[in-house]
Formats: structure tokens, sequence, C-alpha cells
């Protein structure tokens, strides 16, 4: 029987629609692609004060995997593009994927701080690798598998608003971590902390991470054309996957979409570590004592903010003005929310730190929920302009191969410019320069890159009507009619 259920011009598809369990189950997914960073951001720190890892060591610890993660993300994406199995093209690595990263993950943080610290050293090294690997098995295809759940314009938003919610989770969550495993009363130790939390977070993951595997469905496969068979070898595959990249990287939608992710998210991050130090010596006058869970509770609330306010906003914007304008407001209301900053930190009243938040949480949390879904927009356009095999694997892997480099440069950059202002967290007391100007940064870069992200988008060209009209002639050329 065909999909097909009306003659209309844009064709109505059963699978335009995505029921509550499905999205449910992809939403799952999410908060174990946003526990797994989350998580390992914090246990990172504890690298250098329970297990006594030199800041150089743990420097390369942190940035070596970034790199092989890079490179593994699209091999991935590209394999599972071309995978075909009586479970679907994403279903296996997903299933895979999660009970592998969530073993070694609990098996990473199970370091002795008793062993010497060139045995941690390539002992962490090379089960980050391991970890990382298994994580791209599930994380990368879980990503491509959104993009296909459904070929409806407005409900591929709605699919990507749920699942950022759910994923806001694991933000309301992680900050609470460094309160944990730090508290005397909970463990004897640090290493004691890390130990533990990382079995109760692995074990967490896997249940979580399967679920997308086990109640999520793919888009047909008799659809699906063109694709790598058996006789091929490594080499040829990684011409396919060189060719794939090339001509994804021709398309000027998607890499609009990458560059606004680049600047915002980014931008975002360059300064995600300053509002923990405003608080502290701005604040709290650099009692550590004083500012207590307050840094803790200014990342929960964000997230709140985010899940249940922001991302059902973006969305009802996204449906009314489009995911292009809905994007523009989004971000100019974030940009309103850096600007609050200058008043809303104000050592008299804590509480006022509050005040700029659900004006900032408009930029992230508009960010992910419509890029992803303008993604799977784009992918229809890919499959419309290149034909077969369709990509969103490999789409999938450079977008989030950007994001991850991007983060790995604003990384750098923050510690540059917070040595530039002369800053110095062992000192309790900041100049008043020093101050100041780490207010002015906290505000300025992520307003000067959400900017020049808006200008990016401006003339984005990929509107619901278009989208519509390259659905309609792809379900006629795929025979879905």
């Amino acid at each position: 029987m065909s999909e097909l259920q009306s003659t209309n011009t844009t064709p109505k598809l059963a699978r335009d629609k995505v029921p509550f369990g499905q999205k449910a189950a992809f939403g799952a997914g999410h908060l174990v692609n946003n526990l797994f960073p989350g998580a390992l951001g914090v246990f990172s720190f504890f690298l250098l004060t329970a297990f006594g890892m030199d800041p150089f060591l743990a420097g390369i610890l942190g940035g070596l995997p970034r790199i092989y993660d890079a490179i593994i993300d699209p091999i991935i994406g590209h394999l599972s593009d071309n995978t075909v199995s009586r479970w679907g093209r994403r279903r296996p690595f997903i299933f895979v994927g999660a009970i592998l990263s969530g073993i070694f993950f609990i098996i990473l943080w199970q370091l002795d701080p008793n062993d010497t610290q060139t045995y941690n050293f390539w002992y962490f090294l090379i089960f980050s690798l391991v970890f990382l690997t298994g994580n791209a098995l599930f994380a990368t295809p879980l990503i491509g598998l959104g993009y296909e759940m459904t070929s409806d314009y407005q409900e591929r938003t709605r699919l990507m608003g749920f699942s950022q919610t759910i994923g806001q989770i694991a933000w309301m969550i992680v900050p609470w971590f460094w309160v944990v495993i730090a508290d005397p009363t909970m463990f004897k130790t640090q290493a004691e902390g890390v130990h533990k939390l990382s079995v109760i977070v692995g074990a967490i993951c896997m249940i979580l991470g399967i679920l997308p595997a086990l109640f999520c469905k793919e888009m047909d496969q008799t659809n699906l054309e063109n694709r790598s068979n058996k006789n091929k070898n490594i080499f040829s595959e990684l011409l396919s996957l060189f060719k794939s990249i090339g001509v994804i990287s021709k398309n000027k939608s998607f890499m609009k979409l990458c560059a606004a992710t680049f600047l915002v998210f980014n931008g975002f991050q360059m300064v995600a570590s300053f509002s923990y130090f405003i608080i502290v010596f701005y604040l709290f006058k650099g009692d550590y004592g004083l500012a207590g869970t307050w840094p803790a509770w200014f990342s929960t609330i964000s997230a709140v903010f985010t899940a249940f306010l922001i991302i059902p906003i973006v969305t009802m914007l996204s449906s009314k003005f489009g995911k292009k304008n809905a994007f523009i407001i989004s971000t100019v209301l974030s940009i309103i929310g850096y600007g609050l900053k200058w008043w809303g930190f104000n050592p008299g009243n804590p509480w006022l730190m509050l005040l700029p938040v659900p004006f900032i949480a408009f930029g992230l949390g508009g960010l992910f929920t419509l890029m992803m879904s303008m993604t799977a927009d784009v992918c229809d356009l890919d499959e419309l302009e290149n034909g077969m095999p369709r990509k969103e694997g490999t789409f999938g892997a450079i977008y989030w191969w950007m994001v991850k480099l991007g983060q790995g440069i604003a990384l750098v950059l923050a510690g540059w410019v917070l040595e530039v202002i002369g800053f110095d967290a062992s000192k309790a007391i900041q100049s008043t320069e020093t101050i100041t100007n780490l207010r002015l940064f906290d505000i300025f870069i992520p307003i000067i890159t959400a900017a020049i992200a808006i200008w990016v988008m401006w003339d984005y060209n990929l509107s619901e009507e278009k989208a519509k009209e390259i659905k309609a002639e792809l379900v006629a050329r795929r025979g879905e009619l």
C-alpha cells in the first residue's frame, strides 16, 4: 500500500506525522547526546584535582580525542548512509553504539589516583578513543535518523524542538555534578565520586540510548537507491566519502546553516565560563563559599527556561513566520539578553542575574531546534539536485564537526582573552579593570557573533513553499505515488 494519503499539491505521507512514542525515544537519544559531553566536561576537571594529572597532559587528553572525533564522525555518517540491513540504516549503529559508549564511559573513569601519571595518561587516552568510537557509532546515525523520520516541513521543527527539550534535562543535572563529586559527606574522595557517578551516567545512557533503535522508524529502504554495494573496498568507500563531502560543501544553504551555527554557538561557548567567574569574583568578591551553588543554579535555571519556555515559543514562531525568520527573531532576543547582563549581574542583588536568562536562552534554544530542522530540508534539496543516495548521516556529521571544531577554537580563544585582560583565578580579588573587561567581553563577544550570524542567514532562501515543492517532486520521483 502506498504511503500517499492525499492528492493535494503537497503530498501527505504516513510518515509525515511522528507519533509521540517515537518523539520520546528520539528525545531520549538526544538526552544521551547531551549528558555524555556534559559529564565528560565536568569529570575532566577532576583529572587535575582528583587524579593529579599535569595540566599540560590534561590539555593533550582534551585535544587529541577531539581531532580523532572530527575524523571518525564523517566516516560513520557515510557508512550509515550506505548500510543495508533488515533493521534499517541507522538503528543497528545506534543500538550497538549506545551499549559500547555506556560501557567504555564507565571504564574510562575508573582511573586510580595511586597509579603513575604516565600510566593514567595512556589509560585515559586509549579509552577516550575507544569511548569516542562507540559514541560516534551512536550519535552520528542518531542525528541522521532525525532528518529522515518525517518529510513534513513543520513536523521536522516540532520533532527537533521536542528532542531539544528532552536534551536540556542533561544541562539541568550536569552542573550539580560539581557539587556532588566535591561533597565530602557523599564521597570520601573526589576520585571515588568520579568512579561511582560515571557508573550511574554510563548505565543511564545505555538504557536511554537504545530506545531510538528500538522504537524510531526510518525511511523505507526500498526507496533508497545507489548506495555502496558489498564489493566496494575501504579505498573506494573513502573516495565515495570525499566525493559526498565535496558535493555537500557546494550546497550554499547548508553552508549558511553551518556558518550561522558556528558563530552563535561558539560565541556563546567562548564566554560560557566567564559567567562563573563573574558570579564568583564580581558578585561575591572571590569568596567561593558565599558563591556556593549560585553558578549551578544559574546553569540549571537557564536549561529549564530553554526546555519549557523558549523551545516551545521558537517552534510556534517557526510555524507562524518560517524557520529563517524564527531564527532571526530568536537571535535578536538573545542579543538583548546578553546586553541585559550589564545590569543583571549586580553585587547588591544576586537574584538579578536571572533577569537576562530567558532572553539569552533564545540563542541556543532556537539555534539547534531550527538548524536541525532546516538541515533536514537541505537533505531533501540535495536529493533533488544530486540524486541518491540520501546523505543524512554525512550531512549530520559535517554539521556537528563544524560545531566541535568551533568549540575547540572557542575554548582556546577564551583562555587567550582571560590572559589578555590579566585574569588570575588564584587571586580572590581581581582588579577593577580586569573585572570590567571580563564583563564587557562576556557581553560583546556573543553579541557580535550573533549579529554576524543574522547577516549570514538574511538571504537564506529554502522557504516552506520551496521545501514543499521539493517534497512533491521527490515523492513522485521515488515512486511513492
